[in-house]
């Protein structure tokens, strides 16, 4: 008994030969993964069982019951002989995998040739297999697909399945005495026999999966991985600095003799093997790179790379467009030296590459629009708030040229200054605090104009920070908002002061008034959106909070200090850059005290 048990486990090679062979069907794999499979395919899958199952007929041993003789590789039986085989795992492994109608299909394909085998036991042999592939279509049905994919399930269900033929040639097979010799002799090396091979087929199926999913999870992770180090590389788009240094990291990790990347005309860069004679900003030299451009598709050169040069040492090639929306922008190109190397693997895995860094292409032209955008809503910002002061500017101009044209002149020239620096900052968005408290003091000059000797501006400035810098036109209309709101009234003792001192890692610059000050409800309001009212206040401070958070992001902020009678006081942090901070004295600044 054991002699014939070890003869049937030798056997086992075929399974695992038949298991390997199946992985490499599509439409089996469909059916690993568990997805849509045509009818069909379901039917070659339940023929390509139901065979499997003949040959494990094929292959089992005749064995003459008052005997116990054994013989191999029979084509039909005697009377008294019967069959120790591995029909059975075909049967089940179909049901396992398929459900019960392809497991069912493949055992009554087994079954009926096991039928027309003959011998004593053809009946019962038959009827069982068929029973065998229903009932491991139902255990695939009632459990996860996991599940039934388990080589333990496999094991119990065949050595089921094994089982509960014995029990049917017990119950069949006459004579019985017969049958009970049989089943004595057989019945347990078929048992371990079938359900170590439904196992060991279950678990080849198994590890070839699971392989090729973690060499494609090693792929993708490495993608991902590039893709990641080349993000900063493609935010100013596809130039040829962006492509070299991306050829450059590729041929590093992808095992290639070149790397290269074109946009639509020319060669942007190009490293490895042929860097010799394929130079940047050369015109693309091959009609397949064209092609890829053209149609927006993959290709693969498995001849010789055309070339110029009869030397050049590129042979096989993987061609991946890059794409901007739907726009094919350029190519990336992999060459290799042997048709070995362009696997399904590193074909997908160049497909993902190129993929990742189209979408970084769409990101870095958003990012591009998203900017222009962000600059044209800061210099609209602007000219709402230049009008504050030009209309103030000229009202008090105005008001001079007769009673004082010299004092009108100074004036102009001021405002000539002021309007100078202004346009200064339409093109460059940011300024020094020493510029800002000179564009103050040019809008002081003319305010001071208005207020004849009623408006004294007091500077108190921690030294060694002239030379932080500020989003243009930040601390002139908080002035003006303490000129225009909170002293507006006063008729005599008005005071601003202009603050700038360290706080821990921020600087905190703040423009303080005695004036007539605001309501809770008002200061409330002041940050949150643009106040309209008939004196237009609250929309400078508005717009320079909107200006600082767009340029110097959310840490920077914003504060208002007030209270009804006791003045206003505007505060704004700015993150402090360590070299920032210079050794100017701002006795020796011209800001003087007053």
């Amino acid at each position: 008994m054991w002699q014939l048990c070890l003869t049937m486990v030798e056997r086992l090679g075929i399974i695992v030969m038949v298991a390997f062979l199946l992985t490499r069907l599509p439409y089996f794999r469909r059916l690993i993964y568990h997805q849509k499979v045509d009818g069909m395919q379901r039917f070659i899958i339940m023929l390509i069982f139901g065979i499997f199952g003949i040959v494990g007929t094929y292959t089992g041993l005749t064995v003459h019951v008052e005997t116990f003789a054994v013989s191999k590789w029979t084509w039909s039986l005697k009377e008294n002989e019967a069959l120790a085989n591995s029909r059975v795992i075909g049967v089940v492994i179909a049901g396992l995998l398929g459900g019960w109608q392809v497991g069912l299909g493949a055992g009554i394909i087994a079954g009926i040739h096991r039928l027309f085998l003959g011998g004593f036991t053809a009946v019962a042999c038959g009827v069982s297999t068929m029973v065998a592939g229903a009932i491991a279509g139902m255990v695939h049905h009632r459990k996860k697909r996991t599940f039934a994919l388990s080589p333990a399930v496999a094991l119990v269900v065949g050595m089921a399945a094994e089982a509960l033929q014995m029990l049917v040639i017990l119950l069949i097979a006459k004579p019985f005495e017969r049958a009970w010799l049989l089943v004595e002799e057989i019945g347990i090396p078929m048992i371990i026999a079938n359900g170590l091979g439904s196992a060991i087929f279950i678990l080849v199926i198994r590890n070839v999966f699971h392989e090729e999913e973690k060499a494609g999870a090693l792929q993708a992770e490495k993608a991902m991985r590039l893709a990641e180090a080349t993000v900063h590389h493609l935010r100013n788009g596809l130039t040829s600095q962006s492509a070299k240094a991306i050829c450059e990291l590729f041929i590093k990790e992808v095992p290639s003799v070149a790397v290269a990347v074109t946009d639509r005309t020319h060669i942007l860069a190009h490293v490895g093997a042929g860097s010799d004679h394929h130079f940047a900003n050369e015109p693309i030299q091959t009609e397949t790179t064209r092609q890829v451009i053209e149609t927006g598709e993959m290709m693969v050169v498995h001849d010789r790379v055309v070339c110029h040069d009869r030397d050049c040492p590129l042979h096989q090639a993987i061609i991946a467009p890059l794409k901007r929306k739907d726009e094919t922008v350029g190519t990336l190109k992999f060459y290799f030296q042997s048709e070995a190397d362009l696997s399904s693997i590193t074909f997908e895995f160049v497909k993902g590459l190129s993929s990742l860094l189209s979408l970084q292409l769409e990101i870095a032209e958003a990012e591009k629009y998203y900017q222009l955008m962000k600059e044209a809503q800061i210099k609209a910002l602007h000219a709402q708030v230049h009008p504050h002061f030009l209309f103030n500017a000229l009202n008090t101009i105005v008001s001079c040229v007769r009673l004082d044209p010299n004092k009108a002149r100074q004036l102009l020239v001021s405002l000539a200054y002021y309007f100078r620096k202004n346009l200064i900052g339409a093109t460059e968005m940011m300024s020094t605090l020493e510029e800002e408290i000179r564009h103050v003091q040019a809008y002081l000059t003319i305010e001071e104009a208005r207020f004849q000797d009623k408006l004294r501006v007091r500077y108190e400035i921690e030294e060694g920070y002239e030379q932080v810098t500020l989003p243009t036109m930040t601390l002139q209309p908080l002035v003006e908002n303490a000129v225009k709101h909170g002293l507006k009234h006063m008729k005599k003792g008005s005071e601003i002061i202009i603050s700038v001192q360290s706080h821990g890692n921020m600087v905190r610059i703040s423009v303080s008034d005695n004036g007539k000050g605001m309501s809770e409800e008002q200061v409330s309001r002041l940050l949150r959106a643009p106040i309209v009212s008939q004196q237009g206040a609250g929309i400078g401070l508005y717009n320079v909070n909107e200006r600082v958070k767009s340029l110097l992001g959310e840490e920077a902020h914003f504060s208002i200090i007030s209270k009804e009678g006791e003045g206003t006081t505007v505060q704004l942090m700015v993150p402090l850059k360590h070299e920032e901070k210079g050794g100017y004295e701002i006795a020796h600044s011209g800001y003087g005290r007053r």
